[in-house]
């Protein structure tokens, strides 16, 4: 059975830097996609950052500059680096990956998520 799990949130003041990773495990065939979703509280889930396979980004605007995602396949790992963090960037992070598995072969999986909250 496929799993992510994320690490590394926590409490950070405005202006600081966190770095989130994510790892996968289990019988995976293959990793395309690997992104950041993140959720406020009242607010509905948005993207924040995806990466392809072949290391192409995209960043939603709101944290273009500030954020930075990569992965290590060999490590099955997504990170994302958050500097210059705001207030606004308090939410809880979720990873998601896109996991081809011979037993379901395509399908979406999604960390339980981890709490990241900017405040002095």
């Amino acid at each position: 059975q496929v799993q992510l799990v994320e690490s590394g949130g926590g409490l950070v003041q405005p202006g600081g830097s966190l770095r989130l990773s994510c790892a996968a495990s289990g019988i995976m065939f293959s990793i395309n996609d690997m992104g950041w979703y993140r959720q406020a509280p009242g607010a509905q889930r948005e993207l924040v950052a995806v990466i392809t396979s072949g290391g192409t980004t995209t960043y939603t605007d709101s944290v273009k500059g500030r954020f930075t995602i990569s992965r290590d396949n060999a490590k099955n790992t997504v990170y994302l680096q958050m500097n210059s963090l705001k207030p606004e960037d308090t939410a809880v992070y979720y990873c998601n990956a896109i996991i081809r598995t011979v037993s379901r072969g395509v399908g979406t999986y999604w960390g339980p998520g981890t709490q990241v909250t900017v405040s002095s």
